[in-house]
Formats: C-alpha cells, structure tokens, sequence
C-alpha cells in the first residue's frame, strides 16, 4: 500500500530511513552518524542562529547556516564553519560539502575555501542551487 502522509512524525521519516541506511551500509560499508548543532547566542545567552550538519561516511554536510541580519558581517558566519570544520577533523571527517542558493552566500563559502561541484538552474525560478565542497587536510 501507498500513503501519502500529510503530517509526518519523525518516527515515520526514520522509518523511511531504514532501508536506506541498510542498502547504503552494504555497499560502502557501515558508517557513524552525527547530528552536529553550533549555536550563535546574544548577550541575553538566547540562541539566535547557528549551524546544523550531519556526518556519515566520513564527510560533514551542512544543512543549515543561519543567523540574524544584526549578527551578520561580523565574523560569526565564519567562526561557525571554522568550528564545524574542527568538528568534522575531530570526527575524521575527509570534507564538507554543502549547497547554497544564487541569493544566499556563494561568494562566502568560496571566500573559505568551498568549490562549486554543481548547480541547478530555475530553483527557484529565476534563481539557482549551487552544491560547493571543501576537502580538509
């Protein structure tokens, strides 16, 4: 039977998962995985932003970098990616790859190194996806 599930739980997304996860570890063999969140707090030690990754098979994806407009240009983009890379070395991590689209922040991630491996055009219309890596030494 196939269902559409309107509201997915995350027990129903990780069940989606096993499969997955079973054929991907026969294949390239088994691999920890590693939810990883770096948090920006203001001066009230409220979180205002941060970075979230995962790692599987020895390379960190970013899935979100984020911060308010008022923490932004002052080095705390940077710091956060400098700290998620300290963070894949120490979990043996080879790299880190991540995607971007046209109007957020290519131009920063090449300013640290990251190289666009691939884009797709018109997502959204009129704008671009651009998939950039960075392998770590």
């Amino acid at each position: 039977m196939i269902e559409t599930l309107p509201t997915p739980t995350d027990a129903d997304l990780a069940a989606i998962l096993v499969p997955l996860a079973a054929h991907n570890d026969a294949a390239g063999g088994p691999t920890e995985r590693h939810k990883i969140a770096i948090v920006h707090r203001d001066d009230a030690d409220a979180i205002t932003g941060g970075l979230w990754a995962e790692v599987s098979y020895r390379w960190m994806f970013v899935k979100y970098l984020a911060l308010p407009p008022t923490a932004q240009g002052k080095g705390h983009g940077r710091a956060l990616m400098l700290a998620a890379e300290a963070e894949a070395v120490r979990l043996g991590c080879i790299g880190v790859w991540l995607d971007t689209f046209s109007f957020q922040a290519r131009g920063f991630y090449e300013k640290l190194g990251y190289r666009v491996f691939g884009h797709i055009d018109d997502y959204p219309p009129g704008e671009a996806r651009f998939f950039l890596f960075k392998r770590l030494a």
